[in-house]
């Protein structure tokens, strides 16, 4: 089983070329953008990835990329479990461990309905876990898409009874369901994917950060992650920016964090597969202009004397 790393985990956009295939060049340059960053892994298959609008070829094309992008600098986690059909998901999750990456995060609304009882969602995964490999690295993504399925404290507990989870995408946004998975987690690492609550969830124990935001400034959620017990007033002050500053993601999302990596330098279009470009109107444009100029300002004021690098844990002299 992979020992995933603590820290910043972006949730990985797609990029499409004008004839809305995956556009590889525009790829290879986020990837470069991200690890500059100092993130310590690439969530690369994923909603904010259009996992459910990809073929499963796609999916594997992407995660697999990613995985020869990264070269072993960081470490590379997907999912693309999309199917409810218990054949189909197993199939995925196969294929998807062949391309490399380091651990496959299961959907967690992909077991059962929404009106199942989690008596049935236990017997689903019970059945699923019985055709995977045990040798496997496997995780869990509260995904909001079709419909948001949060694991209980009491399930998380028997998840981590089976000693097969390493991984955990909490999208609770509710710092109180956070501290009380915690409490039973176990050798399954937190990963929290709400801003907000990050540096709350962060002291109660949580590994890290892994949600959309990771798109637009991931250099500040991988400092608060490595720095915010040596610094707690900075962490404090960072905390109340990403708060605040993560609302763009109402933005029309993907949209917007296609328009901010295009003003960070990247080659991408705006292409999506959920959303019209058009949906980013001028006063959206304007605002995802206005956060990244903000972000240099606060990164300017509290990243100073700190080193960007993934591998330094401490304040550079």
């Amino acid at each position: 089983m992979a020992s995933i790393a603590d820290g910043a985990w972006p949730t990985m956009i797609t990029p499409f070329t004008a004839a809305n295939s995956i556009d590889e060049v525009a790829l290879a340059a986020m990837v470069d953008w991200y690890l500059a960053r100092g993130v310590s892994g690439l969530f690369a298959v994923c909603q904010s990835s259009e996992m459910f609008f990809l073929t499963l070829q796609e999916r594997l094309q992407l995660a697999r990329r990613v995985v020869q992008l990264v070269d072993g600098q960081v470490q590379v986690i997907a999912s693309g479990h999309v199917s409810t059909d218990q054949d189909a998901q197993v199939d995925e999750v196969l294929q998807m461990v062949d391309t490399g990456v380091d651990a496959v995060v299961l959907v967690t609304n992909r077991f059962a309905a929404e009106s199942d009882p989690d008596a049935t969602w236990r017997l689903s995964l019970e059945r699923f876990l019985s055709r995977i490999p045990e040798t496997v690295s496997l995780g869990f993504y509260e995904c909001p898409y079709p419909y948001k399925r949060l694991l209980s404290p009491e399930l998380l507990a028997w998840c981590a009874s089976t000693e097969r989870f390493v991984f955990l995408k909490d999208t609770s946004c509710d710092l109180g369901r956070i501290e009380a998975k915690l409490a039973v987690a176990a050798g399954i690492k937190l990963y929290n994917a709400n801003a907000a609550t990050l540096l709350g969830s962060l002291r109660a124990g949580a590994a890290g950060y892994s949600g959309v935001m990771g798109n637009f400034h991931p250099q500040l959620y991988a400092w608060l992650c490595r720095h915010w017990q040596e610094a707690p007033e900075r962490a404090d002050r960072l905390q109340a920016f990403l708060g605040v500053s993560s609302a763009i993601e109402a933005r029309a999302y993907p949209v917007c964090a296609k328009h901010y990596l295009g003003l960070e330098g990247i080659p991408i279009s705006l292409q999506t597969r959920t959303r019209r470009p058009s949906d980013l109107i001028d006063g959206f444009r304007r605002e995802v202009a206005q956060l990244q100029q903000l972000t240099g300002l606060c990164e300017a004021a509290y990243l100073d004397g700190y080193s960007r690098d993934a591998t330094t844990q401490v304040a550079t002299p």
